[in-house]
């Protein structure tokens, strides 16, 4: 894998920031229906819910995992900006913003993820990567499973992008 085929991984004062984009030749409604309807969440990233609105609560419920995502939205703009944090209870925060820009032949949608230090930050960007790439699958309606090879060579990418 090339890094040119996944996000960018740096550290920050408190931990990580990862950024990962994907031009995806959908407009924008069909990418935000993704992000926020429940039924079309539940193809890419795990069953949930997210109230449309900034303080509106935020559940997602990755079965196979345990992980439970239970949060508040932190911003939010109709067919442009989705915040929120991706944890739960007593855990520290991960801010996620989600932004989507219209592109000449669709919509680039960028995710930018806060993961506090000593969490391998790595993990975190390649799970990331691999759900990105059920969402572009999902809006082609041909949704996929959880694409493990793709999440292990994304993680020593980004390890190798850590230490580099």
């Amino acid at each position: 894998m090339s890094t040119a085929d996944i996000g960018t991984l740096q550290r920050t004062a408190t931990g990580f920031e990862g950024r990962l984009a994907r031009q995806l030749d959908h407009d924008a409604g069909a990418v935000w229906r993704m992000l926020t309807d429940p039924q079309a969440m539940a193809q890419w990233l795990a069953p949930g819910s997210i109230e449309p609105r900034v303080g509106g609560a935020v559940h997602i419920d990755f079965v196979d995992s345990g992980i439970v995502i239970d949060s508040q939205v932190s911003a939010y703009a109709p067919q442009q900006v989705l915040a929120y944090s991706w944890s739960s209870g007593s855990e520290p925060e991960r801010p996620m913003h989600w932004e989507l820009t219209p592109a000449s032949s669709g919509t680039t949608l960028t995710l930018t993820l806060q993961i506090p230090a000593g969490e391998d930050a790595a993990k975190a960007c390649a799970g990331f990567e691999g759900h990105l790439d059920m969402l572009a699958a999902a809006l082609e309606g041909v949704p996929i499973k959880f694409p493990f090879q793709r999440f292990l060579q994304a993680r020593a990418a980004y390890q190798a992008q850590l230490a580099g």
